[in-house]
């Protein structure tokens, strides 16, 4: 791990301001800040629907926002599709990586943006830029001939880094690179973003694992409903203290909460009088065993059929 992680000065590369989206009636994001710096790793923490991957997405030109502005180098800029984020140096490493697992490594790196000499592709040019940036990166892949289909999860994740590295960008976006690893796997990732680090690339980590945004960040920002609640320095801060700004037991969005109103009472119905003309049953209908009124109103029936007399014999 690199141990200076404070007191660096670093030169802004991007920041937004006042970012929103909305999708229909659904606020995704309200009034949202962000930047990051040359050589610095921001993580981006959350709950789920905090708005982390709307955020990406508007970053990575997926969704344009509706309100607030995007500034890179300084310079006010407009996003409008993946495109223009890659020509202004962003790369977005989704969570799915995105290779073909049928191509070997130097295929999956190159891959659209091949090296031709005359009418034929320089294979040996290609392989040769693929081994220069993997060392780089000291990145542990036996082969660059073999299919990433045969590959660990670490190597594949491996892989997405150093194709996104070729246009050498800016701003690296990394959504949950460690999600689904081993231990050696997540250590193998987690090198990798200091590499980065040291490479003097600005880094966006999306990440769940406390433990690992403690390791590799400098600086943690933390997204709940779509606002901010708090932006903290790791240097200077525990797990307790961002899970409780994630799950809301600390609120630093600025947003009022206003005590819902109290619900009234239910009036009680009064019991229906009884109808006019509307005969009561006497004591002597309802039984000897009821000492009391009921309250109720009792509704003779007519009789359907009269009553047979015993006979004189005593048989009905």
């Amino acid at each position: 791990m690199t141990p200076p992680r404070t007191g660096r000065s670093r030169e802004r590369v991007l920041t937004m301001r006042g970012i929103g989206k909305r999708f229909g009636a659904v606020k995704a994001l309200t009034d949202v800040d962000f930047w990051v710096n040359e050589g610095e790793v921001v993580a981006l923490v959350g709950d789920n629907g905090a708005g982390k991957s709307t955020l990406v997405k508007v970053l990575a030109g997926v969704h344009p926002p509706d309100a607030g502005t995007i500034e890179f180098d300084g310079e006010p800029v407009h996003i409008d599709s993946p495109a223009d984020a890659q020509r202004l140096g962003i790369e977005t490493i989704f969570q799915d990586l995105a290779l073909c697992d049928n191509l070997d490594v130097v295929a999956n790196l190159w891959l659209g943006r091949e090296l031709r000499d005359g009418a034929t592709l320089d294979e040996v040019d290609m392989e040769q830029r693929t081994w220069t940036l993997l060392r780089e990166l000291s990145a542990k892949i036996p082969s660059v001939r073999v299919p990433v289909a045969s590959l660990s999860g670490g190597q594949r994740q491996t892989v997405a880094i150093a194709r996104s590295l070729i246009g050498e960008p800016r701003v690296v976006i990394l959504d949950e690179p460690t999600a689904a690893l081993g231990v050696a796997q997540t250590a193998e990732v987690l090198n990798l973003i200091e590499r980065l680090r040291e490479r003097g690339h600005g880094v966006i980590l999306i990440s769940h694992n406390m433990a690992d945004v403690l390791a590799v960040a400098d600086r943690v920002v933390v997204l709940r409903l779509g606002r901010n609640n708090g932006v903290y320095n790791v240097a200077d801060v525990t797990s307790e203290t961002l899970i409780a700004a994630i799950t809301g037991a600390v609120d630093h969005s600025g947003a009022r909460w206003t005590r819902p109103a109290p619900t009234p009472e239910p009036t009680p119905v009064p019991a229906p009088e009884p109808a006019a003309g509307s005969a009561r049953a006497d004591d002597s209908d309802l039984g000897d065993d009821d000492d009391g009124d009921t309250g109720g109103t009792v509704i003779r029936m007519p009789r359907t059929r009269p009553r047979r007399l015993p006979r004189e014999d005593g048989r009905r």
